[in-house]
């Protein structure tokens, strides 16, 4: 196969997605980037924006390529940087390079570069290919590119279920829906997210801890937050845990006791009040988006669903439907609670099969 056809500009493309993913949840309020160095039909350097502040992924690539990269050419995921923020624009680091040709997918949202790298690097004598795998690489970065046009997060609805829609058996003796492999693919969730969030219910009913627990205890801990309007959530509640890197955010109705939210602030969540009676789930996305979450995981129960549903907070879900029949009139649904008045569409784009579960995944359609 002949060098840089569209086949091998795919082929490297794809590499660069790969190691953009491993900072998925890590670089906010930056996108996540991968970058890959090709000279003489071989890599030469290769790396990933690791958080915001450190090198972004051009200059980690070029850097482990160091001379190799003249000549060569630079695979990145996301329209190279030509402005100064934390670090100097990667235009200037790939021109100095001495690189021939410049890759990338997809174009930057963020207003102080959208659309500039092609004449600073066209202008430098270098050739530019667009859109290579663009799809793919708005899909990697969707969170980032929703936080960056409306200071919002990407909300993730996860829910598991049985295939009659049940979250829970009528004996509620068991404790897991769905199997370990189910399980697994969740705390790569929470691993790729900013921040993850559950009702009391879940609270009351679970005490989960809501950390990332992969093999290897390779995973990052995302923010743990918690719809409670009236601040009912138990100070020594696994979720607030002081021994836990990771911040719990409580949020509150104004209704809240005080000397419940007092006693919540003293064992070492932040509470927060918004809403009159109840959590406004709205203004909880904004408090979080000001603070630079990007991603969110929605993993409470049918009524946080369906609540969340109804705030018109949530872009995608992730289902996974166990291979049982639960049944009961009285059992709790994913989504729980009245019939929601404009059922929501979702445009589903992947269905797999993870260990004996069945995962679907789709985004909401505008109710336009």
């Amino acid at each position: 196969m002949p060098a840089e056809s569209p086949q091998m500009d795919e082929e490297y493309m794809r590499r660069a997605l790969g190691l953009a993913a491993k900072g998925l949840g890590r670089t906010a309020p930056n996108p996540a980037v991968g970058a890959v160095v090709v000279s003489g039909g071989e890599v030469v350097g290769e790396g990933w924006h690791r958080r915001a502040g450190e090198a972004h992924a051009e200059v980690v690539a070029l850097e482990a390529a160091g001379e190799k990269a003249r000549g060569g050419t630079i695979y990145v995921t996301l329209e190279p940087c030509s402005h100064f923020g934390r670090t100097p624009p990667c235009t200037d680091a790939i021109v100095t390079a001495g690189l021939r040709r410049v890759v990338y997918a997809c174009g930057d949202c963020d207003d102080r570069c959208a659309g500039r790298a092609d004449a600073i690097l066209t202008q430098a004598g270098l050739e530019v290919t667009p859109r290579v795998l663009e799809q793919e690489a708005v899909a990697l970065n969707e969170a980032y590119i929703k936080h960056k046009r409306s200071g919002l997060p990407f909300v993730t609805l996860k829910m598991a279920c049985s295939l009659d829609g049940k979250t829970v058996s009528v004996s509620a003796e068991e404790r897991w829906v769905t199997g370990e492999a189910a399980r697994e693919h969740v705390h790569r969730l929470r691993d790729r997210n900013d921040a993850v969030l559950v009702g009391i219910g879940t609270v009351l009913a679970d005490d989960p801890q809501l950390t990332t627990r992969l093999p290897g205890g390779c995973g990052r801990d995302p923010l743990r937050v918690v719809a409670d309007s009236a601040a009912r959530t138990p100070p020594e509640a696994k979720v607030i845990g002081k021994a836990k890197a990771a911040p719990c955010l409580i949020a509150v109705s104004r209704r809240a006791p005080e000397e419940r939210v007092a006693a919540l602030r003293e064992a070492g969540a932040e509470v927060v009040a918004l809403g009159d009676c109840r959590v406004d789930l709205q203004a909880l996305m904004a408090t979080l988006g000001s603070r630079g979450v990007m991603g969110l995981l929605l993993e409470g129960g049918g009524s946080l669903a369906a609540a969340a549903l109804q705030a018109g907070i949530v872009d995608k879900i992730v289902f996974f439907y166990a291979p049982r029949l639960f049944g009961g009139r009285a059992t709790p649904t994913a989504v729980d609670g009245d019939c929601l008045p404009q059922p929501p569409v979702v445009d589903i784009r992947h269905i797999e099969r993870v260990g004996q579960d069945l995962m679907v995944e789709g985004y909401l359609c505008s109710r336009d």
